[in-house]
């Protein structure tokens, strides 16, 4: 892989990390608040959806850093070794992690008894949303054990084909 194209990764992968941490720190806070302050009776909400939205950005961040540590691997030429199924497991369990962060928001958002200003429509897009975010998450969390298992295919004939050459 051409290195110009590695330190143009590095650069988007370092931008969105930051770009996370500031929704992390204020974007999702500031949201939330604002929420209340239009609407008191989401204040009983506000905490545990701040929560998990907040640690749903941190699971992008886990995938964003092994990312780049698997783009170190790609960089040295490493890539076909052990290591690099560390990094596939951290991905895969981030995306399960988020996954189900998103189903249990679908839950909740399904079965509580969630006011709403006007008709209900913000609640049943949340829930849409949230629908939409489950099912990206399993599929994406099931790419990555496919690629998970072509990695471990393609670790196992560079070692034959290291063995008769």
């Amino acid at each position: 892989m051409p290195r110009f194209l590695i330190t143009i990764l590095r650069v988007g992968i370092a931008a969105s990390i930051m770009f996370g941490l500031f929704g992390q720190i204020v974007v999702i806070p500031t949201v939330a608040a604002d929420e209340v302050d239009r609407f008191p009776a989401y204040a009983p909400f506000a905490t545990p959806y701040v929560t998990v939205a907040i640690t749903g950005v941190a699971c992008v961040q886990v995938v964003l850093a092994a990312m780049w540590m698997l783009l170190d691997m790609v960089e040295r030429d490493v890539i076909f070794t052990e290591r690099a199924f560390r990094w596939v497991d951290i991905i895969i369990g981030a995306a399960i992690v988020a996954t189900l962060l998103a189903f249990g928001v679908t839950g909740h958002l399904l079965l509580a008894e969630i006011p709403s200003p006007d008709d209900g429509m913000e609640i049943d897009s949340a829930l849409a949303a949230a629908a939409v975010c489950v099912a990206v998450g399993a599929a994406f969390a099931m790419l990555m054990v496919i690629m998970r298992g072509l990695l471990h295919k393609a670790t196992v004939l560079r070692a034959e084909m290291a063995e008769v050459v």
